[in-house]
């Protein structure tokens, strides 16, 4: 993760407003903080407010998006090495650490060659049951998982039992969180 970095936007860019989710946009010509670079995408203080901008508006911020490349299985099966991996690359917008060290993924399940093609099924929980941005949490865990080779179909499942709690971090978590 990188400073804090004032940008000028070069171009009307989608946002969505932490922890609410609601969608708004950030004209052009907007100074706006980089607060959070994390997995490709950008958290941003804009009038007051966070706000989250999508990689691929990356270019709205004067940024290039996140390009990931992974070797494709010869055999046309996943590689569940590189679901983690892409699961990695997905960040709350308001905590510095993946969705994975955060806790969140309680079931990471393959199934290949199944009548759907090769299935990725993420059963995962978010850190507030009422968290406006989980919808956009989650479907970035379907976005990146969907970007790993041959891979046809993915499904995210949000649940809260059990409820998320702070035992649930990994220890890289909490070290980069200062609670150890």
């Amino acid at each position: 993760m990188q400073e804090r970095e004032v940008v000028l936007t070069k171009r009307e860019v989608e946002a969505r407003l932490v922890p609410t989710g609601t969608e708004i946009m950030i004209p052009v010509d907007s100074f706006v903080t980089i607060t959070q670079s994390l997995g490709g995408t950008f958290t941003v203080a804009v009038n007051g407010n966070l706000a989250r901008i999508e990689g691929h508006n990356a270019d709205a911020l004067g940024k290039k998006p996140l390009e990931s490349s992974f070797d494709t299985p010869a055999d046309g099966t996943i590689n569940e090495n590189q679901v983690w991996e892409a699961i990695r690359n997905c960040y709350d917008p308001e905590i510095p650490v993946n969705v994975v060290d955060l806790g969140l993924i309680y079931e990471c399940r393959i199934e290949n060659d199944t009548a759907e093609g090769n299935h990725v099924f993420i059963l995962m929980t978010l850190t507030a049951a009422g968290c406006g941005m989980g919808p956009v949490i989650a479907d970035d865990v379907k976005v990146k998982i969907e970007h790993v080779p041959n891979v046809d179909k993915v499904t995210v499942e949000l649940t809260f039992d059990p409820p998320w709690n702070n035992d649930m971090l990994t220890d890289e978590a909490k070290l980069e969180l200062g609670m150890l």
